[in-house]
């Protein structure tokens, strides 16, 4: 329905034609606007509501008070598994994550796999490439998120995050005595969880915006063939390479398989291909823009440096296997 919308919106009322570059980058430009608007404005309510129902003072006190030894990096990367959520989507809860105490590194885990890993791209890359190739693909992705926390977890960055992400939300969300939020009338709890999750999605609209603008540029005005021009020369620098070319690019998982079908019919290799796609949905610029509301460029950059290394080694380790 929202493609509809958009579709309608900038072919027919705004008159661009849709064969032209401008016109397919407007299109993406509205479509892909409307669609993670929503879902951030969804998921900042439904974190609301997690926030005033859900104990998570008890969880993050189990999350630091018990010896999981890892599991809890693990949890956290499944979790991630089976949301089927891009990057833009991911972040609101990321974000209610750290707010509620959640330890970094352990949202670190769910904010790398999300993005990454999801039952309808599982399913079509199972269709694309066989079962082999699509365990590789989903374990990677969970093992990526596991120890990517574990090592960002590890790195003290508490003080690279915005002030007030790091400040618990006030009004009962997290009560001391455990049930002073649940003994307020549902009216006015209600009422305060749409005010914030009008609050957050207001306050990150810009970042939002810059970003899809930039995936639509890319998206409309990048010719075709040029990725696998470029990865194609890159030679045994073609890991590197595809992970730096995804940076610019936005596109959820689901979306770039049937791109990463024809790398492979092109003759890139498997592991290459997939290195591709996991910094194209993983490592975007369009979220650097949007993690900047929450993030010094410091942090930034260090989370994308990390998660660029393991991804790198994993593609290196893809075309070895495959």
């Amino acid at each position: 329905m929202i493609k509809a919308f958009a579709d309608w919106l900038v072919f027919d009322v705004m008159a661009f034609r849709a064969e032209t570059h401008l016109g397919e980058a407007i299109n993406f430009f509205v479509y892909d606007t409307i669609k993670i608007l929503f879902l951030i404005y969804l998921i900042s309510v439904l974190m609301g509501a997690v926030n005033v129902y859900f104990p998570t003072e008890r969880v993050r006190e189990f999350l630091t008070t018990r010896k999981l030894f890892g599991a809890q990096y693990l949890l956290a990367a499944l979790f991630g598994a089976v949301t089927p959520f891009c990057t833009c989507s991911s972040v609101p809860l990321f974000i209610g994550f750290v707010r509620g105490g959640i330890p970094l590194g352990v949202t670190f885990a769910f904010l790398i796999t999300s993005p990454l890993v999801n039952e309808i791209a599982v399913a079509m890359f199972l269709g694309a490439f066989g079962v082999k190739a699509t365990l590789i693909y989903a374990l990677s992705g969970i093992f990526l998120g596991t120890f990517g926390g574990f090592l960002l977890g590890k790195m003290n960055l508490e003080r690279l995050f915005a002030a007030w992400v790091l400040q618990s939300n006030p009004e009962g969300t997290q009560s001391a005595n455990g049930g002073s939020a649940k003994k307020l009338p549902f009216r006015k709890i209600a009422a305060k969880i749409f005010r914030d999750a009008h609050a957050t999605t207001v306050g990150i609209l810009p970042y939002v915006l810059a970003g899809i603008a930039v995936g639509a540029g890319v998206h409309g005005f990048v010719p075709a063939g040029f990725f696998e021009n470029l990865l194609q020369c890159g030679g045994a620098w073609s890991v590197p390479v595809a992970v730096l070319a995804a940076v610019p690019m936005y596109a959820n998982a689901a979306a770039i398989v049937p791109v990463i079908q024809v790398f492979v019919a092109k003759g890139i290799p498997l592991g290459t291909a997939i290195a591709f796609m996991m910094a194209t949905v993983g490592l975007s610029l369009p979220e650097a823009v949007l993690l900047k509301k929450v993030m010094t460029w410091r942090l930034i950059g260090i989370f994308f440096s990390v998660v660029s290394a393991f991804i790198i080694g994993l593609g290196y380790l893809f075309n070895a296997l495959l």
